[in-house]
């Protein structure tokens, strides 16, 4: 598996996202030092690093969160392409999951959403609670329902930031079947303090100081 570092880029035919000495500055402060990196279409980019280190500023910058203060950045995937898992779930606590669901399937557009919601609903373990209002859910059941919001619009580009916070065993064994299946049909840039879970899946790692 290749490892990218400062000065080491993957090449690759058809780059999904492509970053030359991306560097992000809130002021004084630097939240991310100059990172070049190249992912190819199906890939699976693993991002590793202590706290601090700039994981969660590099995936808003992919994700278009946010804006790089110096250097390049290159994401050929249009918005209604993109899905991205953040700290925040971006879901509303006074609708249920079906109506936080069913709201985001309208944005995007999603054909057939109510079957697509109810899948994935069933897949994550939620369809008994699908009435509840998510303002009742446990921090998993809210993670498991963010993700589902995440893959609802079937993206081709996934930015996930942590994505097994939060997850009981059995939802993390939920996501790794997820990410298994989708390897290969997606493009993914992951975060996370736990690369060993997702070695198999990695095309890619990007190990940030």
């Amino acid at each position: 598996m290749p490892v990218i570092g400062p000065g080491a880029v993957l090449q690759s035919a058809v780059a999904v996202v492509e970053a030359r000495r991306l560097e992000k500055r809130y002021g004084a402060k630097r939240a991310l030092r100059p990172v070049d990196l190249e992912l190819e279409r199906g890939g699976v980019l693993v991002v590793t690093g202590a706290n601090g280190s700039g994981k969660t500023t590099l995936l808003r910058l992919v994700a278009g969160l946010a804006a790089p203060t110096r250097g390049s950045l290159e994401v050929r995937a249009d918005r209604a392409q993109l899905g991205y898992l953040g700290h925040e779930g971006f879901l509303y606590r006074d609708l249920t999951a079906v109506e936080n669901l069913d709201l985001y399937g309208r944005l995007y557009r999603v054909p057939e959403r109510r079957e697509r919601i109810g899948m994935l609903l069933e897949r994550f373990g939620l369809w008994e609670a699908r009435a509840e209002r998510t303002g009742a859910y446990s921090r998993g059941m809210l993670q498991r329902l963010a993700l589902c919001r995440t893959l609802l619009h079937e993206p081709a580009l996934l930015v996930l930031d942590e994505p097994f916070t939060a997850l009981d065993a059995e939802g993390a064994e939920l996501l790794d079947t997820q990410l298994a299946e989708l390897r290969g049909e997606r493009t993914i840039v992951l975060s996370t303090h736990e690369p060993e879970r997702v070695a198999r899946l990695a095309t890619a790692q990007l190990a940030l100081a």
